[in-house]
This record gives structure tokens, C-alpha cells and sequence, in this order.
């Protein structure tokens, strides 16, 4: 069977989120992008635990072979990443230089799909940790006529149907359904592995396969973005911190009155 993992490549969230409590993230020129020239990159967090989930599906003995695709100009580093982790083949589609959404992602993603004459399971991160809006894997599954499964903390494949444990608020739900399908994969899957010193090694020799929207077949109707980023701002963080002194009682009763207050 073939899985294919949509990867994408973050900003840092530990980075940024440093950089914002002390005041020194800054929004570039344009009003819409952060000026993160210090920031590294990396997978997204959700992605790799999807990584993490294809690779636990061969673990299981399944014979599979694991594809990860990935959106941008320059994605080498964060492919070959999931080339250690275990991906038989990895993929860099460039875009262009038009301004994309999940619209646009969700298209460019169908139409490798379909190029390559389908995938058995495909596996995303419920969402991406820059923008957090969780709408590329079910714009994917819409557009390939799939059904579609969220917040996976386990997924199993068994025969030609897929089962999958689901992180809720009201506790964990089994699902069952028939390949091929969508699955979005939730940090409740636990800590995905580390690559191997010697896996790293051998991931520096596969190089991506190099795509263009264009080769896919997508027209300028297929890039055009529905929603469009106008401005991104830095909202102003402040810290207070007040100290109640006295006794257990004394201090329950200063916290009850200053909460009542506010």
C-alpha cells in the first residue's frame, strides 16, 4: 500500500513565542510576514507525529511504502528529515511565486495525488503551528472524494480498512472505515522517534523529487487563493505579578476580593 504524509515547514514555535515575551519579534516591511532572519525552521510538530504514525503502520508489519510531499521553493532539509525517519521517497512541489492558502495547498496536494494514481492512506498534522487553522487535510479529502478521520492518537491498518483511535474532549472514540482515506494525526500520539545517526547519513544521498504546480496540471484558477492575508500584527504581552502576604486565610480572602474585583 502507499501512505503519503504531507509535511510542512514551521517557524520554531518555542523560538517565536520566546521572541514575542521579549518584545523582539518584529513584523517585516510588508505587514504581513514576521522578521524571524534569526528563527530556525523545522517540521511541524504535528507532521512529524504523522511521519511518526506511518512508521508505526509499517512497524505493524503492514507492507507499505511511505511518501512525504511538501510545499515550498526549498523544502531539502525538512524532507530529507523525514527521509531519516523512514521515507521510502520525498517530494518538494514548488508553487510558484504566487501567494498560497489551504485552498491552493489543498489543490496542489489532490493533484500530486492523483499524478501518482492515488495514495491507500494519506496523513497530515491535524494543523499547522504558524497559522493553526486545520483545514488543508479536509479541503484534500473533499477534493479526492475521500472520507475523512481527525484527531487520530492511534492509527492501524488492517486489510483494506483503517482504524483509528480519536483524541476528544468526551474521550477516546474508535472509528472504522474503508482505504483509501484521510487521516489528521493529534500530539496525543505520543513522542515520535528519533532518527538514527546512520539513517541521517543515508538521508543526505536521496534527493526530492522536484515538482512545479505546473507539471501537476493545476491552471491559474487552481493557484488563486481564496483568503488572503492583509496584516499580521504583534499584540503588546504584559506581565503583572502581585504577591499576597499573610496568613493561609488571611491570603484566601485578599485572592477572593482582588478576583471579585477585577
Amino acid at each position: 500500500m502507499r501512505i503519503v504524509v504531507c509535511v510542512k515547514e514551521v517557524l520554531d514555535p518555542a523560538a517565536v513565542n520566546n521572541y514575542a515575551l521579549a518584545g523582539n519579534l518584529k513584523i517585516a516591511a510588508d505587514g504581513r510576514t514576521p522578521d524571524v532572519a534569526a528563527i530556525p525552521r523545522l517540521i511541524n510538530g504535528y507532521d512529524e507525529q504523522a511521519m511518526e504514525a506511518a512508521m508505526r503502520i509499517r512497524d505493524q508489519g503492514v507492507n507499505c511504502t511511505i511518501t512525504a510531499v511538501s510545499i515550498g521553493s526549498d523544502q531539502k532539509t525538512l524532507l530529507k528529515h523525514c527521509a531519516a525517519l523512514g521515507a521510502d521517497e520525498i517530494v518538494a512541489i514548488d508553487p510558484g511565486s504566487a501567494a498560497i492558502d489551504g485552498q491552493v495547498v489543498a489543490n496542489i496536494l489532490g493533484a500530486y495525488v492523483k499524478s501518482i494514481g492515488g495514495a491507500d492512506l494519506i496523513l497530515c498534522g491535524r494543523q499547522a503551528s504558524d497559522d493553526d487553522q486545520g483545514v488543508v487535510p479536509l479541503l484534500l479529502a473533499e477534493k479526492l472524494g475521500l472520507a475523512a478521520v481527525t484527531l487520530a492518537r492511534a492509527v492501524e491498518v488492517e486489510g483494506h480498512s483503517v482504524k483509528v483511535v480519536r483524541a476528544t474532549a468526551d474521550g477516546d472514540e474508535v472509528v472504522q472505515g474503508s482505504l483509501p482515506a484521510v487521516v489528521t494525526v493529534s500530539n496525543e500520539l505520543g513522542t515520535p522517534r528519533f532518527p538514527t545517526a546512520k539513517a541521517k547519513m543515508a538521508a543526505r544521498k536521496m534527493a526530492p523529487v522536484e515538482l512545479t504546480a505546473a507539471s501537476l496540471g493545476l491552471t491559474a484558477q487552481g493557484l488563486q487563493p481564496v483568503v488572503v492575508l492583509l496584516k499580521q500584527f504583534v499584540p503588546q504581552v504584559q506581565g503583572n505579578c502581585e504577591f499576597f502576604s499573610g496568613a493561609p486565610a488571611d491570603v484566601a480572602r485578599q485572592l477572593i476580593e482582588r478576583i471579585r474585583a477585577a
